[in-house]
């Protein structure tokens, strides 16, 4: 049996890879109500991408996917938290606002999946998505969900976890990384 590393089996399920020029550029927005359909349409796809990702690999701390990582340069995203709760369906999110207070935790990225790195992020974000029929929704998330959601909404701005990496700290291989399949530790939680 061939050993497959974990970023060519993402790139057989469908997922843009690293150096890919989608995913250093800024997602185009939708124009919701009139692009309803086009949004439903970019919704589905990352479902599907999900669902196929999910069957081959398990995310204990749950998963994210921004259209970019598909091949569509839209402004949309799905995060699947970890556990029972509903997908969190993200349409032209943007953070309006952060935390001082930060934590660093490694995060893998489906578009380079061969490796871990330790990236600081805020530990509650407020964020202003737009619904399929254009209202605009301010949801606040914490903690793991925060940096879920924040991970997905630098890649609809064509920013890659690594760009907020620590300078000196680099990515280190999957197989080096302790945590796997472990859940984010905070303190107090």
């Amino acid at each position: 049996m061939i050993d497959v590393r974990p970023s060519q089996q993402m790139r057989d399920l469908g997922v843009v890879q690293r150096g890919a020029g989608i995913l250093a550029e800024p997602a185009r927005a939708f124009d919701l109500p009139t692009e309803r359909d086009v949004a439903e349409h970019v919704v589905d796809e990352l479902f599907a991408a999900m669902e196929r990702i999910g069957q081959v690999h398990p995310f204990a701390k749950g998963m994210g996917i921004a259209a970019p990582q598909i091949g569509i340069a839209r402004a949309a995203a799905v995060v699947h938290p970890p556990g029972d709760a509903p997908t969190i369906i993200l349409l032209n999110p943007k953070i309006t606002s952060s935390s001082d207070e930060m934590d660093e935790q490694y995060e893998g990225c489906l578009s380079f999946f061969d490796v871990r790195g330790l990236a600081p992020r805020p530990l509650k974000i407020t964020v202003e998505a737009t619904a399929p029929t254009g209202e605009t929704v301010t949801t606040v998330y914490d903690r793991g969900l925060a940096r879920l959601v924040h991970h997905e909404i630098d890649h609809l701005a064509g920013l890659l976890y690594t760009a907020r990496m620590r300078t000196g700290i680099e990515p280190i291989p999957v197989e080096e990384y302790r945590q796997t399949g472990r859940a984010w530790i905070y303190d107090g939680a």
